[in-house]
């Protein structure tokens, strides 16, 4: 009489590890698919934005809040944002001596957000400022036409 058991055949053992990798696959699906409806982004900050532009900021100069694709200007008619989203495929421009230039395909923009050269097909859109005692408030969710500047009193 004999107590080992017999052993598994190769082509016995190759169809199971064949189920059990189906069914494995099925079941990573299935969890996955069950996670499709839930929403997986990270918050983003608030799109309104207060902040106080330093003494030391010359005429014409971007001031870049960090953390933030803006670029805030002051000069003698008042102050103003411009986006730094690229209007072509959304990288985010720097500001230079020359305006503004997108490190992804180069496109350049002036000092207004005006293209200078292309790929991007439309200028930087001006951003919402108001000024409230002694604060610049920008809201990145609205536009207005180029050259709109919030009044310094």
């Amino acid at each position: 009489m004999r107590l080992d058991p017999e052993p598994l055949p190769r082509r016995d053992w190759l169809g199971l590890a064949s189920l059990w990798s189906a069914a494995s696959a099925l079941a990573f699906g299935f969890i996955g698919a069950m996670r499709l409806p839930k929403a997986a982004v990270v918050a983003a900050p608030s799109k309104a934005l207060k902040l106080t532009l330093p003494e030391s900021l010359p005429a014409g100069e971007a001031f870049v809040p960090p953390g933030r694709a803006m670029a805030v200007f002051r000069d003698g008619e008042g102050v103003y944002a411009i986006s730094t989203i690229c209007t072509h495929l959304g990288c985010v421009v720097k500001p230079n001596a020359e305006g503004f230039e997108c490190p992804c395909h180069g496109s350049r923009f002036d000092h207004a957000g005006g293209v200078v050269k292309g790929p991007a097909p439309r200028a930087l859109p001006w951003l919402q400022v108001r000024l409230a005692n002694g604060e610049v408030h920008i809201d990145e969710g609205k536009t207005v036409p180029s050259g709109t500047k919030a009044k310094q009193a």
